[in-house]
């Protein structure tokens, strides 16, 4: 998004230096081509810079060199020698279709948490500490307030991992977006010591599966949310959320994603944390069998060990959504799910709490073929053999009415 100096050798009745263009004879003349008249505005690019700079400087860890306006963003690798065998960890990934919701309202503010989140939330599940974070941004036409409140959010959320904002790309796209349409795209990235990764071959079998609380969607299953809500059901962004809710369905959408990494990080130090499984994209089939090795172990969830907030059950009754698809598109309730030593449970209970996460047992590894299974009561009570869903967050290990089974089309 930089310019360039005129070329002195020009003519001045040149296009490039902004004098006319003689047409076809008869013809009046045709004004010179711009940039901006063709849907890219250098200046209001520059002026977006200038409103972020604060927002990245404000980030900056010590090892962060330069500044922002370098052609690349420079950072020295655990200078105080902290690592023994530093390994990095580097990871990708956007806010999908919440992005429409945001551009709907206008609210642009909180998105950027999003962001951070779904990238060094995965950097976490092998036990990586994020160091520092690049946003991409692309839109129809840059806005400078739009594109200071974007990444406003993000630096927050870099904020709260203790991840430096390195550097990012505001980019101009007329003809491919529309004015006032932008995506959004992160790229993390985290150190860990070799002896410290965590993952599948530190998975045993009797290990405890520990689910930590998500109040709402996140980023994942946006495209079947509004679907449901938006197109089939009619519903208005401010109306009640479900029925009876403290909040508008506007705010509900909107609800910033947990940011998981500092609670993992301060469990780390305390129990015995085999592996992570990051509930996004695929919901829990998709997700956490990925923590498990690939042959030998099974995870086992029981419902109705954690309550399920209630936007999922009104997806699920405004689309007549079945469980099972519930259950492999969103998160229903729980953004992360930690497997963890047997005696090292109640360490990792308390210290989830003690960081402000809300999280329970929810399941265990047995030994079985690879993959997920359910148990337990179902997730709503219209079931024919539901029960009341729990009113809180369970505080003990899960219990079972039976053996956990493998689900059909209707049975999560």
């Amino acid at each position: 998004m930089t310019g360039s100096a005129p070329d002195p050798t020009q003519h001045p009745t040149d296009p490039a230096t902004g004098g006319s263009t003689p047409g076809p004879a008869g013809a009046l003349p045709v004004a010179p081509a711009t940039y901006a008249a063709a849907g890219v505005d250098i200046a209001a690019g520059e002026r977006a810079v200038e409103l972020i700079k604060p927002l990245v400087a404000a980030t900056h860890r010590p090892e962060v060199l330069g500044g922002l306006g370098d052609f690349g963003g420079l950072f020295e690798l655990d200078p105080h020698h902290r690592f023994e065998q530093p390994v990095l960890v580097a990871g990708t990934d956007g806010v999908g279709t919440k992005a429409l919701v945001a551009q709907a309202l206008g609210r642009f503010d909180t998105i950027g948490v999003d962001l951070v989140a779904m990238c060094v939330d995965d950097l976490v599940c092998q036990g990586a500490e994020p160091l520092f974070f690049l946003d991409y941004i692309s839109s129809g036409a840059v806005d400078p307030a739009q594109m200071a409140d974007l990444v406003s959010g993000v630096a927050e959320g870099c904020r709260q991992v203790g991840a430096a904002l390195l550097g990012g790309e505001m980019a101009e796209h007329p003809g491919v977006m529309k004015p006032g349409e932008f995506d959004l795209v992160g790229f993390a990235v985290g150190v860990v010591d070799r002896e410290d990764i965590l993952g599948p071959s530190n998975v045993r079998n009797r290990d405890v599966l520990i689910g930590l609380g998500s109040p709402g969607l996140r980023c994942n299953g946006y495209t079947l949310a509004r679907h449901v809500l938006l197109e089939r059901a009619g519903r208005a962004y401010d109306s009640p959320a479900w029925p009876g809710a403290p909040v508008t369905l506007a705010d509900e959408l909107l609800r910033p994603s947990v940011l998981y990494t500092p609670a993992v990080l301060a469990t780390l130090e305390t129990a015995r944390v085999h592996a992570l499984a990051h509930i996004t994209g695929g919901g829990f089939e998709g997700n956490v069998p990925r923590a498990l090795p690939h042959e030998g172990l099974r995870a086992v969830i029981d419902r109705g060990t954690w309550p399920v907030p209630p936007i999922f059950g009104e997806i699920r009754r405004s689309g007549q959504v079945s469980d099972h698809e519930m259950a492999r598109v969103f998160n229903l309730g729980l953004g992360m799910v930690m497997v963890v030593d047997p005696a090292s449970a109640d360490d990792a209970l308390a210290a989830l709490t003690g960081a402000g996460i809300e999280a329970a047992v929810v399941g265990r590894v047995e030994e079985g073929h690879h993959g997920l299974t359910f148990a337990g009561p179902p997730f709503w009570a219209d079931r024919p053999d539901g029960a009341a869903r729990p009113a809180g967050w369970a505080d003990g290990p899960a219990r079972s009415e039976g053996p956990a089974r493998s689900e059909g089309p209707e049975g999560a």
